[in-house]
């Protein structure tokens, strides 16, 4: 038999096998790493819609019905990385069960440009999220402050009746409303990416 007349050599099993072992490990590596990052915008658009770890819910309308119960609202304005100073212009506010209150907050940019921040927020006791919910609020969209101003935003909101039936809220007088600021990744990015403009 010449060289020419040889049977190619069958493939390793073994080789095979690590082969397909090494392209399974790096779909699963893959996989969760993808899973990281999607848990983050996952879990707060769980938290937002059920009330779930404080998280408040966004309501279209309100209720059609105002109790005689009322309940202390306190806020809570933080920043995080910010050149922001950021308060609440009320301390506190006596709100009927059902009533739809108006409450503002303001913030100053101290930064010699504009600076985009996005609010995150959350309501303690963590039970009362899923009954705080807001018509308006500035924390649906980022906000982009210019340079040196100060800017005031409202809050749209209301405790929803149902508040009184749960066995977990039904005895609180107290909620507070917390929102802390954070730097904008996107506003960042559409900052750098924007043209100079022209001087005079």
């Amino acid at each position: 038999m010449t060289g020419s007349d040889r049977l190619p050599t069958p493939p390793d099993p073994a080789a095979r096998r690590n082969a397909r072992v090494a392209l399974i490990c790096g779909v699963a590596i893959v996989a969760v790493v993808g899973a990281a990052y999607a848990s983050v915008p996952l879990y707060r658009a769980y938290c937002q819609a059920t009330g779930f770890d404080g998280a408040t819910v966004r309501a279209q309308v309100a209720p059609d019905k105002t109790l005689a119960r009322t309940v202390t609202v306190r806020f809570d304005a933080n920043v995080n990385g910010l050149p922001w100073t950021f308060w609440a212009e009320q301390g506190a506010q006596s709100v009927k069960i059902g009533e739809t209150k108006l409450a503002f907050f303001k913030v100053t940019n101290h930064a010699n440009k504009p600076v985009t921040a996005r609010a995150v927020y959350n309501v303690v006791p963590e039970q009362a999220g899923a009954y705080f919910q807001k018509l308006q609020c500035f924390c649906f969209n980022e906000q982009t402050i210019p340079a040196g101003a100060t800017v005031e935003m409202p809050v749209l909101y209301f405790i929803d009746p149902k508040f009184t039936e749960d066995v977990n809220t039904k005895g609180a007088t107290e909620v507070t409303l917390s929102y802390t600021f954070y730097p904008s990744v996107n506003g960042a990015k559409q900052a750098q990416a924007a043209p100079p403009k022209p001087k005079g």
